[in-house]
């Protein structure tokens, strides 16, 4: 593996899910087996879990790791090509990954959607400049439209709880009070898909994903519908793809219920955190003994230690 912006980047899933559940087993078996390496986490967002589990996960392999977040703590960032810089922006993208490139042996960068422009939102501006200028392997920790280490995370808890080999898997959209990026529910489409499950995306009308993230999903408009005999409920609001960046719908009944949970079949309960309780999920549903968020997130460490060892071991 020689970077990670997208399961695009994945030869075999099935080795690598098997990867991640031999270091959720045993996180510290190779540390000390990579050597004089270094890795940079770059945020130009905010974050908790992100930051931490990547940080945790450099540390669990014994590896140098620095975060700086740009916006804060250095120049603003120019990212356009052919740009006349006589604005605010002080050091162009082309300099700024060669150098950060030539100080660590990989990058890893977090950089959300505005929502204010698909063409540019989904044209992964941020990341594939990186991408295109750092002489050192690039991984993406969420870009506009993909997080995949959110959903490698995802299909490791999945693969820990499923009772069958293609569970039932249902994305539900949740309200939210503030417009949020597609990228999570993107992805969580793309891996579970990947991975064989049967997924089922439950959303109002005008919520569909880019047809290249839904892919072969079925759609269902109808919520309690589709979360009849599902084994996981994975709820993330993200804001319209169609109508970009646009809140349709503020219906509260969309919220993931304990009368909605028990339709499905013993579902267990997923979330990416953070989550806005009693608005995206009810306070019994997420307090339950079925609900993974907290092992989900900690499952956030193996997949970005997962990703480091393979891509650190192949420089």
């Amino acid at each position: 593996m020689k970077q990670f912006f997208s399961i695009d980047d994945v030869d075999d899933l099935k080795s690598l899910i098997q990867e991640g559940l031999e270091v959720k087993k045993n996180p510290f078996k190779e540390k000390g087996s990579i050597r004089n390496k270094s890795i940079c986490l770059l945020f130009l967002n905010p974050s908790l879990r992100t930051r931490l589990s990547s940080q945790r996960a450099a540390q669990n392999l014994g590896v140098d790791v620095t975060v700086f977040d740009v916006g804060a703590g250095g120049w603003q960032l120019e990212f356009a090509d052919g740009a006349v810089m006589n604005g605010n922006k002080a050091e162009h993208v082309k300099e700024a990954a060669q150098v950060i490139g030539s100080y660590f042996d990989l990058v890893a960068i977090r950089a959300f959607a505005k929502l204010e422009d698909r063409e540019s939102d989904y044209s992964e501006q941020v990341l594939s400049q990186f991408l295109k200028h750092c002489p050192v392997p690039v991984v993406n920790l969420e870009s506009s439209t993909r997080h995949p280490l959110q959903a490698f995370a995802d299909l490791i808890t999945i693969e820990t709880h499923k009772k069958i080999e293609k569970p039932k898997v249902v994305l539900t959209w949740a309200p939210h009070p503030r417009a949020l990026p597609q990228a999570v529910a993107n992805s969580f489409s793309l891996w579970t898909q990947k991975a064989e499950y049967d997924l089922t995306i439950t959303h109002p009308e005008g919520y569909e994903l880019a047809p290249e993230f839904s892919g072969n999903a079925h759609i269902e408009y109808d919520q309690e519908k589709a979360f009849e005999g599902a084994d996981f409920i994975y709820a993330k609001n993200w804001s319209s793809y169609s109508d970009y960046g646009k809140i349709l719908s503020e219906d509260k009944n969309w919220m993931v219920d304990e009368a909605k949970m028990n339709l499905t079949n013993d579902a267990k309960f997923m979330h990416c955190l953070p989550v806005r309780r009693n608005v995206v999920v009810s306070d019994a549903v997420i307090d339950s003994a079925n609900s993974l968020v907290i092992e989900e997130a900690t499952n956030r460490i193996v997949s970005a230690q997962t990703i480091f060892n393979k891509i650190l071991k192949n420089e």
